[in-house]
């Protein structure tokens, strides 16, 4: 993909991964759509980069409709769509309000295949463009305490699997990049602090570069740390040890 002049979407851009990746993303020269859902800091974050503030709810669905369209119209098309808007929270299901699940599937989930839906079919008609997910970890090996929002990563994981296949030699790349712990605002508005030692939080820089990396090359999957890939290959080959250690060393739930 060549990104000089390319026209990227990146959602939740006002802060922390996305806000790095769109500055990334204009320094190689592309015409950067900045969306957030908070205006001064999308703004502020569209002027950094010479780009233009989108700014929508995406719990709110006609908001995600005119996001697509927005996009659309800024540049007449889109060239690169990074779904990377998303929120956490913390707590057993059990106690979870009912409003919290719907949205973090709405923002998390839903906006992500929404907006692929809609700016896909100009893509391919163009027989050029790139869809980048940014996950978790926790979408490949589930997180207690996270179910929900373990649940709505892995969704986006097997959505882009499937994606992947279905736009196999139409100049439309597809990619996932999954990171661990990212030093970013995420763990503040979740609910709670991150308090573990180990694993040590990463820059949203390494990420946002994962990202980048992942979409100038056409990689289908991009981890940061790469070493993270040790979790899921557990998992794959020994199945009951990784649940065994997973209920030992994994729980998050007393962090609440």
């Amino acid at each position: 993909m060549q990104l000089r002049d390319a026209v990227v979407l990146v959602t939740g851009a006002s802060a922390g991964i996305g806000r790095v990746a769109a500055a990334e993303f204009a320094a190689k020269g592309a015409q950067v759509l900045v969306h957030g859902r908070d205006q001064q800091r999308t703004h502020a974050a569209a002027a950094e980069v010479g780009g233009r503030a989108l700014i929508a709810d995406l719990a709110v669905p006609a908001d995600r409709q005119r996001l697509a369209t927005e996009a659309l119209d800024a540049f007449g098309h889109v060239d690169v769509l990074v779904n990377n808007a998303g929120f956490g929270y913390l707590g057993p299901v059990s106690t979870m309000p009912t409003d919290a699940i719907r949205r973090l599937i709405e923002v998390n989930q839903l906006a992500a295949i929404e907006l692929t839906r809609s700016l896909l079919p100009r893509m391919i008609e163009r027989k050029r463009g790139a869809v980048c997910f940014v996950t978790s970890i926790a979408g490949r090996t589930g997180v207690a305490g996270e179910a929900v929002y373990s649940a709505t990563k892995a969704g986006l994981d097997t959505f882009a699997d499937g994606l992947r296949v279905e736009t196999a030699g139409s100049g439309v790349h597809i990619s996932v990049v999954v990171p661990g712990v990212v030093d970013t605002g995420f763990f503040e508005t979740r609910g709670a602090p991150y308090t573990r030692s180990r694993p040590r939080p990463i820059p949203a820089d390494t990420v946002a570069e994962a990202v980048v990396w992942a979409v100038e090359r056409d990689r289908a999957e991009e981890w940061r740390p790469r070493w993270l890939r040790v979790a899921p290959t557990v998992r794959a080959l020994a199945p009951g040890l990784f649940r065994r250690l997973v209920v030992r060393f994994g729980r998050q739930v007393d962090a609440v």
